[in-house]
């Protein structure tokens, strides 16, 4: 399979790309690193990103953030650069990408622990990643041409731990090789609809 991995250079997606790229040709796309760049936030950098690539057989991403700080001093202006970017962003992927995907291919997007775990300061994230959950739950009945669309709602992944462990006190880290692989069943198996929830 021809595979788009959006974020293939992150965390998450450089171990996904590792384990699909001996089978599939992979396209990594980013920001500023990446065999091709692409804006997410940016509807017309996803089209321009699709018409280069032309078609693929299945689209994964791990890109996105969003914003963590403290409930009564957050504002509309904190949320919408995670909103623009992780909600938005992966619907259009959808939205504009379903045009270029080949019959049965698949998308595979990134939610998180915190739709049904929210961490403190995390409301803003937990908004958007329970957004996703329910975009996917909803796309899965109107996608045609026997398209599937799965998210992988990671917890804290272990590769993370260093980085967000303030964030997410008490949680159980996440093992990679079970992170991956829940990328790896949503692109290669049959599921449809489906959130992939990877907490420990």
């Amino acid at each position: 399979m021809k595979i788009l991995i959006v974020g293939g250079n992150g965390t998450i997606g450089k171990k996904v790309k590792e384990s699909l790229q001996d089978h599939h040709e992979i396209i990594t796309a980013g920001r500023n690193s990446g065999d091709i760049h692409v804006d997410i936030s940016d509807k017309n950098s996803i089209r321009k990103m699709f018409e280069q690539l032309n078609t693929v057989d299945a689209c994964i991403c791990t890109a996105g953030t969003g914003f963590y700080g403290d409930y009564y001093s957050m504002t509309e202006e904190d949320m919408l650069p995670g909103i623009k970017g992780k909600l938005i962003g992966q619907m259009n992927l959808v939205l504009i990408g379903k045009d270029f995907l080949s019959r049965e291919g698949s998308f595979t997007l990134t939610s998180g622990i915190a739709a049904e775990h929210p961490a403190k300061n995390g409301t803003a994230v937990a908004m958007i990643n329970g957004a996703i959950n329910s975009f996917v739950l909803a796309s899965a009945q109107e996608l045609k041409n026997d398209l599937r669309i799965n998210a992988v709602s990671p917890g804290l992944v272990e590769d993370s731990f260093e980085r967000y462990k303030g964030l997410f006190p008490g949680y159980n880290l996440a093992p990679m090789n079970k992170v991956v692989n829940a990328y790896i069943l949503s692109t290669e198996g049959g599921v449809n609809g489906k959130i992939l929830k990877v907490y420990s």
